[in-house]
């Protein structure tokens, strides 16, 4: 219900990019996202540091973290490899600026296109969860400032996960459901 319920704007010029340092591993990718991020790295390892290359050239392009879940290597165990910070101290995602730039047609894994929405597989369904953050606290500002639901903001990505009709069907709910508030 929180996807529905929750307001959400990302607020990257007060968070800095939190979504891709914080945490205790990286990103979740899938196998099929892991060897897309691989054969396109030429494509965007000109935005990445030194060190970031480096910490790709030790641990690869993904690794297995210590909950057995497929993910983006760290740098100094903080920020995602596949990150840079840009000229206002913004992390940001350079496999998306590959994106932006038009180098590539790949935006980025789809978890961190969702984030703060996480997914768990389960045999037959999806639980899709937003995850309450503190270093998400000024998207929720802006989010509630900008009426804006979660389900609005994350439009693209889940649409990109689900397809279209399923995003219609989550409309017609959030739309129609009696929710309290």
């Amino acid at each position: 219900m929180d996807v529905i319920q929750k307001e959400f704007c990302c607020d990257i010029e007060k968070c800095k990019g939190a979504c891709c340092v914080a945490g205790d591993s990286g990103a979740p990718v899938t196998p099929e996202e892991a060897r897309t991020i691989e054969s396109l790295y030429p494509d965007f390892e000109e935005y990445l540091s030194e060190q970031s290359k480096e910490e790709i050239k030790k641990q690869g392009f993904s690794l297995t973290d210590s909950d057995g879940d497929l993910v983006t290597p760290l740098v100094n165990n903080s920020e995602c490899a596949f990150t840079f910070v840009d000229e206002r101290g913004i992390t940001k995602c350079a496999i998306e600026r590959a994106y932006f730039d038009k180098k590539t047609s790949f935006r980025k894994p789809v978890s961190c296109h969702l984030f703060p929405i996480r997914i768990t597989a389960y045999k037959r369904f999806d639980a899709v969860n937003y995850q309450e953050l503190d270093i998400c606290k000024p998207g929720r500002i802006c989010g509630k400032s900008q009426s804006m639901p979660l389900w609005k903001y994350l439009k693209e990505p889940l649409v990109r996960t689900y397809g279209p009709q399923w995003y219609e069907e989550l409309t017609f709910a959030a739309e129609n459901l009696p929710l309290e508030k």
